[in-house]
Formats: C-alpha cells, structure tokens, sequence
C-alpha cells in the first residue's frame, strides 16, 4: 500500500524492485552517516509541519528520516537530483490536476497539464507518471499497482509544453482502460500528494 502517500509504490519488473531498494539502502545510510545534524533538523521540522495522508486516508506524521526517504526515492527512480536539505516551505506543493488519454497506436499517455503551474516553471521539478495495466472498459476504480512511466520535467526558462507524450509502461488495444496516477516532486524536495485519473485507450 502506500506510504504517506509515496509517488513510488508500484509493482516495477525484477529490475526497478531492485534499485528501488537500493535507493531505500542509499538514503537511509546517508541520513545516518553522511547528512549534517543541519540537514536532518530541517526535514525533523518539516516532517513536523507537514503530516501525510495515509492509503486509507488518515493523517499520519512522519518522521524526519521517512520524509527525506519519501521525498528522495521518486526524485532517484525518475533521474532527478537528490535534495538533501530540507524544505523551508510547510506544504507538499500544490498543482492543477491533470487530464489523460491514451494513444493505443504509439503506446503513449497523453498527459494534459497547466504549464503556468509553478512546478512547471522551475528547474529540478517534475510531474512523475505512473500508469496501471490495461483494465477492462467496465472497470471504474482501481487502487493499484502502478509502474512508474516517466517524467515531465520543469524548466525555469520555457515551460513544457502541455500535452506531454509519456511511453506508457503496458501496451494497451482500443477501448480498454488505464488508470494513470501522477506527483509532483519540486525543486526543494517537497512530493505532493497524489492525483489520479484515468483514460479510454483510442
């Protein structure tokens, strides 16, 4: 299930299981050896100012290791730079949800988004994509898994442009179903909550 929210519970192949626990290894050594006390007093304070919602949607508080390790394993598995300090910032980021479809002929998700977004404006932010397998046209809820897709990343000087074409990870025929599930991850580590959605393969 989820872990306050995390963009990165998924059910990725052999491989991506394995570096994903890599980077859980990675993150949670360098909390412990290598991050100065600085460091781990801003994510302590920003864990404290920022509680999560849990998978069943409760409140949950993290600690300041857990936010750090939340923040930094999507920022990892997308190809982003770590952020080792802390947000100043007492939100998860807020963004304007996206819409999706899904083109079966080229295997990709077209994500629609609001480039004026500030995510979308600045370096090192991204909207990371996940996608579930195809489902059923009846089906009209779906909790999970979702494989990681990819990113569309910000950028201070031209926005991206919207739509965004994302590989989808699960080839899908005409008029089955794909659940898509997005985060934002910003520049100072702040992950917003998730927003899912879905798209009739055409």
């Amino acid at each position: 299930g989820d872990y306050g929210g995390r963009a990165w519970t998924t059910t990725p192949k052999p491989q991506e299981q394995q570096a994903v626990r890599g980077y859980l290894g990675t993150l949670a050594n360098l909390w412990t050896s290598v991050r100065t006390p600085e460091n781990r007093v801003l994510w302590d304070f920003y864990a404290l100012n920022e509680p999560v919602i849990s998978a069943v949607g409760d409140s949950i508080q993290l600690t300041g290791q857990q936010m750090y390790i939340r923040a930094n394993v999507p920022r990892l598995q997308a190809g982003l730079p770590r952020v080792d300090s802390g947000p100043t910032v007492f939100n998860l980021g807020s963004y304007t949800n996206p819409s999706f479809g899904f083109d079966a002929a080229n295997g990709e998700i077209d994500v629609t988004f609001a480039n004026g977004d500030d995510w979308a404006n600045e370096d090192d932010s991204s909207m990371l994509v996940f996608a579930s397998r195809p489902q059923n046209v009846t089906i009209n809820y779906f909790k999970g898994p979702y494989r990681f897709a990819g990113t569309i990343d910000g950028d201070a000087t031209t926005a991206p442009t919207s739509p965004a074409a994302i590989s989808a990870p699960f080839a899908a025929a005409a008029g089955q179903r794909v659940f898509v599930r997005v985060s934002v991850s910003r520049a100072d580590g702040r992950l917003s909550a998730p927003f899912r959605g879905q798209a009739l393969s055409a």
